[in-house]
């Protein structure tokens, strides 16, 4: 199962108008690699090609291009991280997690590698590791918004929704223009019965973000539930129109992980309409 959240290739591949590269959880900004030797042309040129094939989605090139830079740079956390989110991105989350483990060997005080292989854990399902890594991050960065919004992710993973949405809600007060997650903290509201307020928040992401395929579905699937079926049959022709994933429960409910409730309100949806 996997989770949004990302390391530098989660949220922070994020666009208004889909989903970063299946991976669920939640989207998180990029962190900046550390430089590559600019001594090394050779490098510095199989780096541009590693991250141009990132940004392709071409994901197995790029983890070629990190494994022959890790040839020459052994001892490098940010390679050896970087090649750890390529694996994520192919679901090769065991050997993400191998990668992050040496990464956080190499350089123990560096965030980074500690959020990204949280992430890799959460596609396993082990939440209590995941939450660790998180931890640990913020122990390193107290006011890291993207650990928050994971720590959320895993905390709704285990069902702990009430715990989420603070997470959730610390991660959006440290970053405003965080859309994933004030998203999740909708998503969280939802499920634990605060009907109005989460319809109200999912109404303001998707006046700010008008291209949020995301909250569109979502509130297509609360609103048709709350009984307002125009409302919702308009959101949802401009949710499809920007992500036609948002037709598959099972995407919805096991790759983006949207909280139970909000996945049976989207159920009823497409089963009426």
């Amino acid at each position: 199962m996997l989770i949004y959240i990302f390391s530098c290739l989660l949220a922070a591949l994020f666009w208004l108008g889909a989903w970063p590269f299946g991976i669920a959880a939640e989207a998180l900004p990029t962190k900046s690699p550390e430089p590559l030797p600019v001594e090394l042309p050779s490098l510095s040129e199989l780096r541009e090609k590693a991250f141009d094939a990132t940004n392709r989605g071409s994901f197995a090139e790029a983890e070629t291009y990190w494994t022959e830079i890790l040839e020459q740079l052994p001892d490098n956390a940010a390679v050896w991280s970087n090649r750890g989110n390529s694996r994520v991105s192919q679901n090769k989350l065991q050997a993400a997690i191998a990668d992050f483990d040496k990464a956080t060997e190499l350089a123990p005080d560096a965030p980074d590698p500690y959020l990204n292989r949280g992430a890799a854990l959460e596609g396993l399902g082990r939440w209590e590791e995941a939450i660790a890594n998180y931890n640990k991050v913020l122990e390193l960065d107290p006011n890291d918004a993207a650990a928050y919004n994971n720590r959320g992710n895993a905390k709704a993973g285990q069902g702990n929704w009430e715990a989420a949405i603070a997470d959730y809600q610390k991660a959006a007060d440290l970053a405003p223009d965080f859309a994933f997650a004030r998203a999740n903290y909708a998503i969280a509201l939802y499920e634990t019965g605060q009907i109005d307020e989460a319809i109200r928040t999912m109404k303001n992401l998707v006046r700010k973000y008008p291209r949020f395929a995301d909250m569109r579905a979502a509130l297509t699937a609360a609103l048709w539930v709350a009984g307002n079926q125009g409302e919702a049959e308009s959101n949802w022709y401009a949710a499809v129109g920007l992500d036609a994933r948002y037709k598959d429960l099972d995407w919805v409910a096991n790759v983006r992980r949207w909280s139970p409730s909000l996945v049976s309100a989207l159920e009823k949806f497409l089963t009426l309409k």
